[in-house]
């Protein structure tokens, strides 16, 4: 029989695993738990997280082929940002800019997006920017139900990673793969949602801000209680 070779971070994860199913438990029968801070709390949920890093989780996707969509790319736009971001922006997919560069937000709605952040007073290195798909659609259509469903594990797994304190979900098609094809980004943008037990803030997205530039007051809006929710300085105008 040959050496048991120990493997201690595969141990350590199974560890951690078992205890927050412990803790699980222990809540959902009415007993009382040992008392465990929310940095605690935080960093089991990222260590029971399928990846340790986004950067496995990248790894993992690798030349993706899972969906049709990664036969018509150029590049897969994973995302981009601050790994322990405190707010995630989450767009639809790529189009043809992101897919020519592999980066999130590039053109031109990706620079509207960049002026919002920084009248947020936080600059793009600060905040994380992904899309529900990471292949652009042919002819930037909207993605179809089956890519949605074949990608949204790997935004899922993101979210875990991070764990932000804030999602912000641009447009109709981001708003309804998070919260359900009933959500009407008309009516319900501007009110608090909940994904994945993190508070989800749904507004326009910056690519309808270039064909309605009269909603920007609308999107402003929206973000000063994101900014208000993450204790930042609320400005007057944006």
């Amino acid at each position: 029989m040959g050496e048991q070779v120990f493997k201690p971070v595969e141990e350590f994860r199974e560890i951690v695993s078992h205890l927050k199913k412990l803790v699980t438990a222990h809540m959902e029968m009415g007993l009382e738990i040992p008392t465990l801070s929310a940095s605690t709390l935080d960093y089991l949920n990222r260590r029971t997280s399928g990846f340790a890093s986004l950067e496995d989780s990248r790894k993992y996707v690798g030349d993706c082929k899972r969906c049709k969509l990664g036969y018509g790319r150029t590049n897969l736009v994973f995302g981009e940002g601050l790994p322990q971001a405190r707010l995630v922006f989450v767009g639809e997919g790529p189009g043809r800019e992101e897919d020519q560069a592999g980066l999130p937000f590039v053109g031109e709605a990706g620079r509207l997006l960049t002026k919002i952040i920084n009248a947020m007073g936080l600059s793009r290195e600060e905040v994380y920017i992904c899309n529900v798909v990471k292949c652009r659609p042919p002819k930037n259509r909207d993605p179809e139900a089956d890519e949605i469903e074949t990608c949204l594990p790997f935004l899922k797994e993101q979210l875990n990673l991070i764990r932000p304190q804030v999602i912000c979900a641009l447009g109709r098609i981001a708003a309804q793969a998070l919260l359900g094809k009933e959500f009407k980004i008309t009516h319900e943008r501007g009110s608090w949602h909940s994904f994945m037990d993190i508070p989800l803030m749904p507004t326009y997205h910056p690519a309808y801000l270039l064909r309605n530039p009269s909603a920007k007051r609308q999107v402003w809006d929206d973000i000063q209680k994101i900014m208000k929710h993450m204790g930042l300085e609320v400005k007057k105008d944006g």
